[in-house]
């Protein structure tokens, strides 16, 4: 059956200038950090897809090394982008990355010009493209002159390869430079990824600041704290968790007594608002006016439909910050 996307897709969806550039994205993105690998089933990821899609969401996030194993989210979302979102191209904003370890030896890796030009034309010829949207810088490299790096993304986009330039995980000094660099080579800083929750908050040291006073828009990653902004955690430690197996990112000793009574506190304030805690987590982000969209994951197309209610109420009282901040 040929999949038709819904007529009224646009509709559903707030959109949000990303910075001071041309470009607005969906308030809430799709990530394909995991779910979307060799080792996951076609139909759950491409109905994920579909619906992500037919809810407004344009833009879909990948890097290099996103599957497991590392390329084959590429490869899965360019077969499915053929195959079932053919005449779409152009209603979506696609990104990839590279930063992290792709390959064996000294060019696989952090930031060179050689690592990340040869990376993207690999994760160009995954996902069968001419070009992604934004091409990121995935965290910066303490090695390698911050002016090469730049200069890199720089001549992607002159290239064509990408349309516009972005960094992720960058601290607020580090983004700073990068972001002058940027302007001055002609290429400016559209947007920076950070990871930014309730639960992890460096960005407001600074770095939201530079973000906003520089015109560079920001999609917060991992916004639900890997799952501990979920309701998954309000009774303890369920036996088929991230948390439980501690193989991933998220680690049984992150949740601390301390930690699960913030958990079930925000969870009883997001339910006087109508909401879940994942809701409500999302909400509290998108707040802030300078978060231009907050990039989530799912492993199923019913956690995606429960996270996109959060856009229902993004409204926050005084007091209702107040008690937030109490808790934390």
């Amino acid at each position: 059956m040929t999949y038709l996307p819904s007529a009224d897709r646009y509709q559903k969806m707030q959109y949000r200038r990303c910075g001071n550039s041309g470009i607005k994205l969906p308030a809430i993105s799709l990530g394909l950090w995991h779910n979307f690998g060799h080792v996951d089933v076609t139909e759950n990821y491409r109905k994920i897809l579909h619906l992500a899609f037919d809810s407004g969401i344009t833009h879909f996030d990948l890097a290099n090394n996103y599957g497991p194993p590392p390329g084959s989210a590429e490869e899965n979302f360019g077969r499915i982008l053929k195959e079932d979102f053919r005449g779409y191209r152009d209603e979506m904003i696609i990104s990839s990355k590279a930063g992290y370890t792709m390959w064996d030896g000294p060019y696989g890796d952090w930031g060179s010009k050689k690592y990340l030009v040869a990376s993207l034309d690999q994760s160009l010829k995954r996902m069968d493209l001419d070009y992604v949207d934004i091409f990121y810088h995935h965290r910066p490299d303490p090695e390698t002159p911050l002016e090469e790096t730049m200069a890199a993304l720089d001549l992607i986009v002159r290239q064509g390869k990408a349309l516009y330039a972005g960094i992720s995980n960058y601290p607020a000094d580090v983004a700073a430079k990068a972001i002058k660099i940027l302007k001055e080579l002609g290429t400016p800083c559209l947007i920076h990824q950070p990871k930014y929750s309730m639960f992890e908050r460096w960005v407001e040291g600074g770095l939201m600041d530079v973000l906003g006073n520089e015109g560079v828009g920001c999609i917060p990653f991992s916004p639900l704290a890997q799952g501990m902004l979920t309701n998954k955690y309000l009774h303890g430690i369920p036996e088929d968790s991230r948390a439980a197996k501690s193989t991933g990112f998220l680690q049984a000793s992150q949740l601390t007594e301390e930690r699960l009574s913030q958990i079930k506190k925000l969870n009883d304030l997001a339910l006087q608002r109508g909401q879940t805690l994942a809701q409500m987590a999302l909400a509290w982000l998108l707040k802030d006016t300078r978060v231009t969209s907050v990039l989530i994951g799912a492993s199923r197309a019913e956690q995606l439909a429960d996270s996109l209610k959060a856009l229902d109420n993004i409204a926050f009282s005084a007091d209702e910050l107040a008690q937030i901040e109490a808790i934390l």
